[in-house]
């Protein structure tokens, strides 16, 4: 774990870090800006190019290159433009350019099954110097990260031993001393856990001219990994908090570095930070659409709530161990208070003291308790909500690992007609309304009086009424997440599955039916009581 011999210089370098890390994140919607003006001049530039195949497939390229790290489905979509124009200019190398770019994305992204398919699609003969490396590099990826993500002793070692062929051969492809070969070589020396070898490869990047931020990142979160297979968690840890801050600055959302900064940060014990980055990477995740990792990050969040929710406890419990000291404090008073009167009437004075002094005992046990009471709802809800939470993941997770065995279990009898309908079955609207009634049913548990105090904020003609087997509407659902705290519009979409313009109608209908002033409508909803 942690050394604490002579690491004072270490430490202040981490918190040196951190602090560092949270600037950047306070400033990341300037980055995200930088990077969306970018792409905003190649998407006028490519509009302006319609004429031009040719120039609109690099343009595409361009457009692309910018989305990958940052947003997966505008890349994905990208991808398949530029396959689109490839096709139309019948051109097998551009083609096969196209492809290997949509099979890069789908990795991102976790859909292993889609990734192998377009790379055995693909024609790598059609590709140049440049990008056949890269063709080679990308399966590498695809397989090690499917061992990884199979947990399996059987199937592992089976994927990584192809990973390493794969990765050799893209090495011996590739442009001597160029970013792309060290990161090829500090993969492999990675997969060997040759420590030595990825130091050279990180020292290599530092050298090379014009390194840019999203390279220090991939070199930096390469290096952690490896520090982190020889028990160097010190240096993993430091290196991960570059990489982290590198990848906040070059707007980059695709990104694995700031979910273990946070993991690194809850061993230490700093949960502050360990709450903060779990929740950006968690963000980060569900804005770039990373399936895989939306998975994962779940599991993390809920051991980091988890401890929060037992810190609330404990300090519960601090709270009522002091209410009974003051009430005994206060008993004590009102005992020397009376011996007093009885025994030295003379000393009104001070009678009227200890009286004013009880009195304000009493004001301060008052306040306890409802600050008490304010815990002790406070515990309920993260109770419930927690016990919902762990229920739903357990049930979408019981749904993943079923429908991998059925696709592993087709894949290997090729079944692809069955493969085809079990695909075809799956109902995602079905899913998110399933949802939407487990988050319904628990809510107006925690909430039975919310319909009738929502009613309050309108005119009786106005009044929501539901039928005996209805739960939410669509736009009290919309409120139930502000009253819960979520009320950002672009959440609150993401939550619901509906776009931002839906939510913003949606509020705006709501409102302008209240007798409540529109800019105190959310307000006034986030204040209704539970019960």
């Amino acid at each position: 774990m942690f050394t604490t011999v002579g690491a004072a210089s270490a430490t202040a370098r981490v918190d040196s870090l951190l602090a560092e890390l949270n600037q950047a994140l306070a400033h990341r919607q300037e980055y995200d800006a930088q990077r969306l003006s970018r792409i905003a001049s190649l998407k006028t530039a490519y509009a302006a190019s319609a004429e031009a195949p040719a120039t609109q497939f690099q343009l595409g390229l361009r457009i692309y290159d910018e989305y990958k790290g940052y947003k997966y489905d505008s890349a994905f979509a990208y991808s398949l433009r530029i396959n689109h124009l490839a096709r139309q200019m019948h051109d097998p190398g551009k083609i096969a350019v196209a492809q290997l770019r949509l099979a890069f994305i789908l990795l991102s992204s976790g859909m292993f099954t889609e990734t192998f398919n377009t790379l055995q699609e693909l024609d790598a003969r059609q590709l140049g110097p440049v990008d056949k490396p890269n063709y080679y590099f990308i399966t590498a990826r695809a397989y090690s990260d499917l061992g990884t993500f199979d947990q399996d002793d059987y199937y592992r070692p089976a994927n990584y031993a192809r990973s390493l062929a794969y990765a050799d051969t893209a090495a011996q492809l590739c442009p001597a001393n160029s970013f792309d070969c060290l990161v090829i070589q500090g993969f492999i020396a990675q997969k060997h856990q040759d420590l030595s070898a990825g130091l050279r490869f990180y020292q290599a990047v530092q050298r090379l001219p014009d390194v840019t931020p999203h390279q220090l990142a991939v070199s930096a979160s390469l290096l952690a990994s490896m520090y982190e297979q020889h028990r160097q968690e010190d240096k993993a840890f430091e290196l991960l908090l570059i990489a982290a801050i590198a990848d906040v600055k070059s707007a980059t959302r695709q990104t694995l570095a700031l979910s273990k900064v946070s993991d690194y940060c809850y061993r230490r014990g700093d949960l502050q930070n360990a709450y903060a980055f779990i929740r950006e990477a968690r963000e980060e995740a569900a804005f770039y659409k990373a399936r895989q990792r939306q998975v994962e990050l779940s599991q993390s969040s809920f051991v980091i709530e988890g401890q929060k929710v037992s810190i609330i406890e404990r300090q519960r419990r601090v709270l009522r161990r002091n209410t009974w000291v003051l009430a005994g404090l206060a008993v004590f008073g009102a005992g020397c208070a009376l011996i007093i009167l009885l025994q030295l009437r003379r000393l009104q004075r001070a009678e009227k003291l200890l009286r004013l002094t009880n009195q304000e005992l009493q004001a301060a046990i008052g306040q306890l308790n409802q600050l008490n009471l304010g815990l002790n709802e406070a515990n309920r809800v993260k109770d419930e909500y927690i016990g919902y939470y762990l229920n739903s993941n357990s049930q979408s997770l019981d749904k993943l690992e079923k429908l991998k065995h059925s696709l592993l279990a087709l894949l290997a009898s090729k079944q692809y007609t069955s493969l085809q309908k079990l695909l075809d079955g799956i109902n995602i609207k079905q899913e998110r309304n399933a949802l939407f009634k487990g988050f319904d049913q628990v809510f107006l548990k925690l909430f039975p009086n919310f319909i009738p105090a929502f009613n309050t904020l309108f005119r009786p003609e106005d009044h929501l009424t539901l039928a005996d087997d209805q739960l939410l509407t669509a736009e009290l659902r919309i409120f139930a997440l502000v009253r819960l705290g979520i009320d950002d519009s672009e959440r609150i979409s993401r939550i619901l599955g509906y776009s931002i313009n839906t939510i913003y109608t949606y509020k705006t209908r709501v409102k302008s039916r209240s007798i409540v002033p529109n800019e105190e409508f959310e307000a006034r909803v986030r204040a209704l009581a539970a019960a």
